[in-house]
């Protein structure tokens, strides 16, 4: 099977609440995903698709409707994360996200594979799944995961 990649940037604001450093703070990032979907090349005359795994546009929609359009411009916030949560829910109409576990680059990965996995699973019939997800929180550092690792 081929593989094929997506790239999308969004921009949204989190904190680590323990972490030693500035990470602590209330800061913001350009966030850079990259979805890999493996499949089979469609194979339809006269289908639009003929020859691809599935259209790039098709991929991005996907992707904005179920993950990028949610977090974007949102502050995801740990939902223990109390005090940071009310401050939040003070501010009228404000956009914010709860995460379930604290939002480090490598649990926001793992959420958005898990999201972003039925979207994406099976799209087409031909055995079209989500094989890879990179979240880059910086140029610099980034988080992978693949199909085998988010079982």
């Amino acid at each position: 099977m081929l593989t094929i990649t997506r790239k999308l940037e969004f921009d949204a604001g989190h904190r680590i609440p323990d972490h030693k450093s500035q990470c602590r703070n209330l800061h913001g990032h350009r966030y850079t995903l990259e979805i890999t979907l493996i499949g089979n090349v469609i194979e339809q005359e006269g289908s639009s698709d003929n020859g691809m795994i599935m259209d790039f546009s098709d991929v991005k929609a996907l992707a904005k409707q179920h993950l990028v359009d949610v977090w974007d411009h949102a502050f995801l916030v740990y939902e223990k994360d109390t005090k940071v949560r009310e401050f939040l829910s003070s501010i009228p109409d404000h956009k914010t996200v709860i995460i379930q576990q604290i939002p480090t680059v490598e649990n926001l990965a793992r959420t958005a594979f898990n999201i972003l996995r039925n979207a994406y699973q099976d799209h087409y019939g031909t055995g079209l799944r989500l094989h890879k997800l990179v979240l880059h929180e910086t140029p610099n550092c980034w988080a992978e995961i693949t199909h085998d690792d988010a079982k």
